[in-house]
């Protein structure tokens, strides 16, 4: 199941935090015996595995907020998220390794992915056989752990992001990854409302407007902050890639709940070119602004030298031979791609650059590890 609740049930989400057990949304009917045979004959991508000395649970809540309604679908009259947590596990069997995918979740992906994304094949992939190193269910650990958010890309889902997580929690983190609903490519509740579907799709393909990316970001904003306030979260740390690294540290500059945050290639401007609160004052939290050559340009270097001008704690790194989607889990799908045969090389490095994920994948997971571990105590 999948555990819902309002602000006002404090207790419930402690409680979920501290240890109930779930399972990753409800079961899916089976597919007719022709496409499941169509699925067996599409490799099976893998995620890599994690590092960490701790097994990982995994956890589905859904948060509803009464106080704002959703600003891509005002007939749902609320705002509502679905976040995971991952968290160390007590060691054990039985508990099966949680999907990146839910079949229904695949099937949408299947068909919105590469209007989002156009490198990525239309067909020949089966979505929903790729498992992360997650176990649904698997009782935590007992003890407090450090908690981190994390917030996905624009037009990205939270799972896409699923190996990172999973490997931060594999150390001893409690990572909670945050889906914005409406501009993620697709976000499953767990169950209809007027207004939405079970599986709702994303309201924007191709590249957002001026006025539609100050929404994107104040939405994603006021979601990680709701986040905090549903769950009773102090001290943490945020991190986020693309819009969600944009929102990351702007959430970081207007909340200091946020102890320390990561930007993974984020904007610090609007698309008119206004500079954020946080580039434009400066921040006395550690903030860390990586990015690659692949996608560098002249509005990320104006942004964020803005804030880099800033007397602070901020500090800037670079992953040569890389682009923007290498932070992301694609950094280890798209070279399965291509291996495969269902994307071109062209395609593989203007997603995640032409480095090898043996090499790209552990590069961001320690950078990423080294940084909160410098800067939020555990």
């Amino acid at each position: 199941m999948t555990h819902t609740f309002t602000p006002g049930r404090r207790s419930l989400a402690k409680g979920v935090l501290a240890g109930a057990a779930a399972t990753l949304l409800g079961a899916v009917p089976a597919a007719p015996a022709s496409a499941s045979a169509a699925r067996a004959a599409a490799p099976v991508l893998r995620l890599p595995a994690p590092t960490g000395p701790y097994p990982v649970g995994a956890t589905t809540l859904h948060l509803v907020d009464p106080s704002r309604n959703d600003p891509w679908e005002p007939r749902i009259g609320v705002r509502e998220l679905m976040v995971t947590v991952l968290r160390p596990a007590v060691p054990g069997r039985g508990y099966p390794r949680a999907p990146q995918l839910t079949p229904g979740a695949a099937a949408l992906f299947t068909d919105i992915g590469p209007r989002i994304h156009p490198p990525l094949p239309a067909a020949g992939v089966d979505w929903a056989a790729t498992l992360t190193h997650a176990r649904v269910g698997a009782p935590p650990l007992p003890g407090r752990r450090p908690v981190l958010l994390y917030s996905p890309g624009g037009g990205d889902a939270r799972t896409m992001g699923s190996s990172l997580a999973v490997d931060l929690a594999s150390h001893g983190w409690t990572v909670l990854t945050v889906d914005h609903p409406g501009d993620a490519s697709e976000v499953e509740f767990p169950d209809e409302r007027p207004g939405r579907k079970r599986i709702r799709d994303t309201a924007l393909y191709g590249p957002p407007d001026a006025a539609t990316f100050r929404t994107m970001i104040d939405t994603r904003v006021a979601d990680l902050r709701f986040v905090l306030d549903a769950l009773g979260l102090d001290r943490v740390g945020v991190y986020g890639h693309s819009a969600g690294g944009t929102a990351a540290a702007q959430a970081f500059h207007e909340d200091r709940r946020i102890a320390a945050a990561v930007d993974l290639e984020g904007y610090l401007d609007q698309m008119d070119g206004e500079l954020l609160p946080v580039a434009r004052q400066g921040t006395d939290r550690p903030l860390l602004l990586v990015g690659t050559d692949g996608f560098r340009d002249a509005r990320l270097d104006r942004s964020w030298g803005a804030l880099l001008a800033h007397a602070g704690p901020v500090a800037r790194r670079q992953l040569d031979d890389t682009a923007h989607w290498v932070f992301t889990d694609y950094a280890a799908l798209v070279p399965q791609l291509q291996a495969a045969g269902l994307m071109t090389a062209s395609g593989r490095a203007a997603m995640m650059g032409r480095a090898d994920p043996r090499v790209t994948v552990p590069a961001v997971r320690d950078l990423i590890r080294s940084f909160f571990t410098c800067h939020l105590r555990r």
